[in-house]
């Protein structure tokens, strides 16, 4: 018996939540991004919203059997074991696989994210025996982590620094091994149950705030859209068929296109400045937000990025990096446009 895939809540038929929408469709095109932290209220659709975009995304070419989704050509997606069969003149086989969603549960431990070596394997038989563990498991995919501001700090830590580097390296009894970790980080939590350290809400390249859909008329139109769903899902999902597949298509003609975009120097020099106007520390505002304008531009099928671009992202770029009193919730925004209009020489109400 075959089984029938699980239908997925399509992503072109959420409503609302554009700023959550967008960030996540940037980071697929350029996962160079960082990742995307969303916070908001309970029951505002954020894990529904994730794994519809992990259900639209084209699927990826891998190597038949690989534990790390490892692509057959590309050297930083391919594991070193792949690297030396090839080099070794020897073929594979490939297959295409939909992108992976690996969901990291708030109980794991170090191990189960990172992988474990078999020590006593490695020491008797000269082999070097590894378990892969979640981050192999969302190589060139998405990893979520439902309540990141309850996840160990420690931990967040780790899936960072492979997040930023592409590679998850694990040493144990001095033996190491490493395999490709190239992924979306997406975080979601509740700010009401604490919020991520400064340092580590730095690391997420772009941050959302959501919050409960206040006018009656949108609440009706999303109940009934969710019940259409759970009473007839192949119906509902072939209404959805033809939008869904354009979404696919455009994601897929951006990352194509992204090599090819380009910021002018003076835009450039007028996202430092804003970045320098907001104290912003560090250089991590400057590079995202350079990244998040050209990743919009691809998706738009431009090649060049423009100064309506750079409005629509740099908050969600640079709100979560800016210095507050311990006591003060992130900026909703203000600040950020206010110092944009300033730079940019652009009226506030048009920067809004």
């Amino acid at each position: 018996m075959s089984l029938e895939r699980r239908p997925v809540f399509p992503f072109t038929a959420i409503v609302g939540q554009e700023d959550m929408k967008l960030a996540l469709l940037l980071n697929v095109i350029d996962p160079r991004i960082g990742g995307v932290l969303i916070m908001g209220d309970r029951g505002t659709g954020k894990s529904t919203t994730i794994r519809a975009l992990a259900d639209l995304l084209p699927q990826i070419e891998v190597v038949k059997g690989d534990p790390f989704n490892s692509h057959p050509q590309q050297r930083d997606l391919m594991s070193d074991q792949l690297w030396e069969r090839l080099q070794a003149g020897e073929s594979v086989e490939r297959t295409w696989m939909q992108v992976p969603m690996v969901d990291l549960p708030l109980g794991a431990t170090e191990d189960r994210v990172c992988g474990t070596l078999d020590i006593e394997r490695a020491l008797s038989q000269g082999v070097k025996a590894f378990e892969p563990g979640l981050l192999a498991k969302a190589n060139r995919g998405i990893l979520y982590v439902d309540e990141v501001n309850l996840l160990d700090d420690h931990l967040v830590d780790v899936l960072l620094d492979s997040a930023a580097s592409g590679w998850n390296t694990v040493e144990r009894e001095g033996i190491s091994i490493r395999h490709p970790a190239r992924f979306v980080l997406v975080g979601s939590g509740n700010p009401e149950e604490g919020e991520l350290r400064p340092q580590l809400l730095d690391r997420f390249g772009m941050f959302v705030q959501i919050e409960t859909v206040r006018d009656a008329a949108l609440r009706v139109r999303i109940v009934e859209e969710r019940s259409q769903f759970d009473a007839d899902p192949k119906g509902f999902l072939a209404k959805y068929a033809d939008s869904q597949q354009r979404l696919s298509e455009r994601i897929e003609k951006a990352q194509h296109l992204l090599p090819a975009v380009t910021v002018d120097p003076d835009l450039r020099l007028k996202i430092s400045g804003v970045c320098a106007a907001l104290e912003v520390d560090g250089l991590r505002g400057d590079i995202v937000t350079n990244r998040a304008a050209k990743a919009l531009a691809a998706l738009e099928g431009r090649s060049e990025v423009t100064l309506a671009d750079i409005r629509r992202v740099i908050s969600l770029c640079l709100r979560h990096r800016l210095r507050k009193d311990p006591l003060e919730t992130i900026d909703s925004g203000y600040k950020v446009e206010k110092a944009f209009s300033e730079v940019f020489q652009v009226s506030l109400d048009s920067a809004a």
